[in-house]
């Protein structure tokens, strides 16, 4: 299967929709990725995406198709060389390398494209799938922090796995 990030486009928008709109996938996600999964969410994060000068978020395609979405976030202030990241990838291609190899990919096109030196992802703590594709790609576990997200009327462990240049 061949795995490629590439630029948004509005004529993504009905499989965005159809794809995102997953609880389950939600579930792993901050609030701002919603469910259920919207027209409007989707078309707002389409511009969004589509703004972006360098690209910082990307669709992630498998043998060209469309299969999620990964991005990484410059940050500002004293945290201005760092970059976070996030990605999600339609439950049907959980599983398959999809989303190790994605990673991958955005590392290297993050630390060419960007003014950083770290890059880092703050999985739940219960997200094992997202802990060990981070690892894969060489991220580190730099801290847990307990009970700091609250997500789906629950407390959740914050980890932060970060990767330098």
């Amino acid at each position: 299967m061949k795995i490629a990030l590439r630029p948004w486009k509005k004529s993504d928008l009905d499989r965005l929709i159809k794809l995102a709109d997953n609880p389950n996938i939600a579930a792993n996600l901050m609030d701002r990725f919603p469910h259920p999964y919207t027209r409007e969410a989707g078309e707002n994060f389409l511009n969004m995406a589509i703004s972006g000068q360098p690209e910082s978020v990307l669709a992630i395609t498998a043998n060209e198709e469309l299969v999620g979405g990964i991005g990484v976030h410059p940050q500002s202030d004293v945290y201005r060389k760092n970059a976070e990241l996030g990605y999600w990838l339609a439950e049907e291609y959980w599983g398959k390398g999809i989303i190790t190899e994605a990673i991958r990919l955005i590392v290297s096109y993050a630390f060419d494209n960007f003014d950083i030196n770290r890059i880092y992802a703050r999985p739940f703590g219960g997200n094992i799938a997202s802990q060990r594709v981070l690892e894969k790609n060489g991220f580190h576990l730099e801290a847990k922090l307990k009970g700091t997200f609250y997500k789906n009327e629950q407390y959740l462990d914050e980890l932060i796995y970060g990767i330098r240049s």
